[in-house]
């Protein structure tokens, strides 16, 4: 009996933590469209800079970077921000466009760190009054019952079988 209410436990956890993946995935979707929103400024002002004095975006880092200094730093930082600006823009081609049911098969697309954590900042908990948000808790407690169900089996049989064998 002990093990049968685990397993519901389980399972209404598994409900309450995958319902509010919606709001999570909100948060952090505008988050990371502002995010490319700023950075494809820096990036449009640099090649405007560099396309003024005749220059590809590499050959102005590479000029950059013969300067030594505060240019070479500067080169390798706006080196960084276009490989970001690359990945979250990716990100966010892949992410606007689906419903959250469909951004959490992609939920591995939600990696930058900083807007992760801004994002779980911002985040409060919300009753799940949606159809997303309604399955998705739906989802969460059969994946409860799974996880909770196999370990009571697990256990049940680890048991069973000590009373067998005495």
């Amino acid at each position: 009996m002990f093990l049968r209410a685990v397993t519901l436990v389980g399972g209404i956890a598994g409900a309450v933590a995958f319902s509010q993946f919606p709001e999570y995935s909100q948060q952090y979707t505008q988050r990371l469209a502002g995010a490319v929103d700023e950075l494809s400024r820096v990036v449009q002002r640099f090649d405007t800079d560099a396309s003024a004095l005749g220059l590809s975006r590499q050959e102005a880092l590479n000029d950059m970077e013969r300067a030594g200094g505060m240019a070479e730093a500067r080169a390798q930082s706006m080196q960084r921000v276009f490989v970001r600006y690359d990945r979250l823009s990716n990100d966010l081609k892949v992410l606007r466009p689906k419903a959250p049911v469909g951004q959490a098969v992609q939920i591995w697309r939600m990696t930058d760190p900083e807007l992760a954590r801004k994002a779980w900042d911002d985040f409060k908990p919300a009753v799940p009054v949606t159809i997303t948000g309604i399955s998705m808790g739906l989802v969460g407690f059969l994946a409860g019952l799974l996880v909770f169900g196999t370990l009571r089996a697990v256990l049940r049989g680890l048991f069973w079988r000590k009373r067998a064998v005495a």
